[in-house]
């Protein structure tokens, strides 16, 4: 019989009564391995009106004691992470050990949230006036959601209701309908931390549900991470139905490689950058701008032969590179990018198409690609391939090569290799992007910093994680006090002045 995944409302599973289902493949044999119950709008807002009952009393617990929970949520991740790992990767379809890294990664932006206690002090100011003092507060903004992808179904999810829930809020979470066990089983793993019931739910379906989160009068703020297509839509119609959205969407990160820069560490950066996870990150490095044509041919001709050793294998295999992609229709989209480049005249120098596995013939894996001489106008550099395919730009200068993240549509990462520290510090200060490596190929800021693109890269005006995530889950009020002296029924009802 075929494992059905249902919702997690009031700390239970739930059975859903719309009778749709979307079907969760194993990506290694290309089989239906579970299905996943998809919500109506009426399932939608019973869950949310179980949260914001819910929100009431945990608003009221102290900060130190949400904390608490948080403590022990962190130490059960770090207690069943082999477990995580393991389902995470039979759904989603990367390597056992990147999945470690999908856990982790959230994990510690829990570790932040644990800090909550100092994270929402506000300010004081004593003597504003005569008499007078004036501090400010954070409190919780009520009902939360978060609109997750396929890509990260741990990180991204720990990323939104970690602080989101520390700061007081309760929570929604509609995961992606291709990989929803593993947010599922953190829910649980809060219930089991101590998080009272219907402070966290998860809430499975497609665009029904999410139009049904965007226009619900009691969802105060709303997180999402996806295309940017979908991004803006998400921003639009959210902000419309008067709610505070930060929305993240596509990406086209690139690497600056000057002639200086080390090319064996950056063959190796970009291997690991381009084609980890079998390229399924927003933070993926798909585009290498090496900076003169010697660079471009040194490059090249170490970046050949440490392909040939790059192979998918099974998720389970703690030998492959990375495992297979997340469904067949991905899988034929990123060949379809393929056909593309070499129809608009770049170089294939690796063909990843065509690649099987032995005995898993229908599974859906591809092979790692690599262009050269590709070009700023070509369709295939402008749109996000979202596979394990990686692009050569070459330019003649610094000034092009930090042009092309500069002016690409997309703007949220962007690396630069070398040993110039002025250079490097020039072109951090100037370039166009939001998050910034100097010879680090993936610059996914540390948990206490804050993560975010720009352009069309994210939609909003306050960051994930960090302290921006903070104030994006939380609204200050300020308060302006004077005590009266003398007898406490004498008192005036007028606005103070400053005289």
């Amino acid at each position: 019989m075929t494992r059905e995944i249902h919702h997690f409302i009031k700390g239970q599973s739930q059975t859903g009564t719309s009778g749709r289902w979307a079907d969760i493949y194993n990506p290694n044999t290309g089989e239906v391995q579970a299905r996943v119950q998809l919500a109506t709008k009426e399932e939608l807002s019973n869950a949310v009106a179980i949260a914001k009952e819910a929100q009431i009393g945990w608003a009221a617990t102290n900060p130190q004691r949400r904390a608490r929970v948080l403590f022990k949520f962190k130490a059960l991740l770090e207690e069943h992470m082999q477990e995580l790992a393991e389902l995470l990767a039979s759904e989603h379809g990367k390597v056992v050990e990147d999945a470690k890294g999908d856990v982790q990664r959230g994990l510690e932006v829990i570790e932040f949230a644990c800090g909550i206690p100092h994270l929402l002090k506000g300010e004081f100011t004593e003597g504003a006036g005569p008499g007078i003092d004036v501090y400010s507060m954070r409190q919780p903004l009520g009902v939360a959601a978060g609109i997750t992808p396929f890509n990260f179904p741990a990180m991204i999810p720990m990323w939104m209701f970690g602080v989101a829930i520390a700061c007081g809020n309760s929570f929604i979470l509609k995961p992606s309908e291709k990989d929803p066990s593993v947010p599922v089983r953190l829910a649980e793993l809060m219930r089991e931390a101590g998080l009272p019931d219907g402070v966290l739910n998860v809430v499975h379906g497609d665009k029904e549900a999410v139009d049904g989160i965007l226009t619900h009068p009691d969802i105060k703020a709303v997180s999402f991470v996806g295309s940017s297509d979908i991004a803006h839509y998400v921003y639009s119609t959210g902000t419309a139905h008067g709610k505070r959205v930060q929305a993240m969407g596509g990406a086209k990160n690139h690497g600056i490689i000057l002639p200086d820069a080390d090319i064996d560490q950056v063959v190796k950066d970009l291997v690991g950058a381009a084609y980890g996870s079998a390229g399924e990150r927003c933070m993926a490095l798909p585009v290498a701008v090496p900076v003169g044509d010697e660079t471009a041919e040194r490059l090249i001709a170490k970046l050949k032969p440490a392909m040939e050793n790059l192979k998918p294998g099974l998720s389970s295999d703690p030998e492959a590179a990375y495992g297979p992609v997340v469904t067949q229709a991905h899988k034929e989209k990123i060949e379809h990018y393929i056909q593309m480049g070499v129809d608009e005249g770049a170089d294939l120098l690796v063909d990843g198409r065509g690649f099987s596995l032995q005995g898993y013939e229908k599974g859906f894996f591809i092979g790692p690609s690599l262009f050269d001489n590709v070009t700023p106008n070509m369709r295939s550099y402008q749109e996000e391939i979202f596979g394990p395919v990686l692009q050569i730009v070459r330019a003649k200068d610094l000034e092009e090569a930090a042009s092309l993240p500069s002016n690409h549509q997309y703007g949220n990462g962007v690396a630069i290799f070398t040993r110039n520290g002025l250079a490097a510090r020039e072109f951090a200060s100037k370039v166009n992007v939001g998050m910034v490596g100097v010879n680090v190929p993936i610059p996914v800021p540390v948990a206490y910093h804050t993560f975010g693109g720009w352009k069309r890269s994210a939609f909003g005006d306050v960051n994930q994680h960090g302290p921006e995530g903070v104030r994006f889950y939380t609204k200050v009020k300020t308060v302006t006090q004077r005590w009266p002296s003398g007898d406490v029924g004498d008192q005036s009802f007028i606005i103070p002045t400053m005289q």
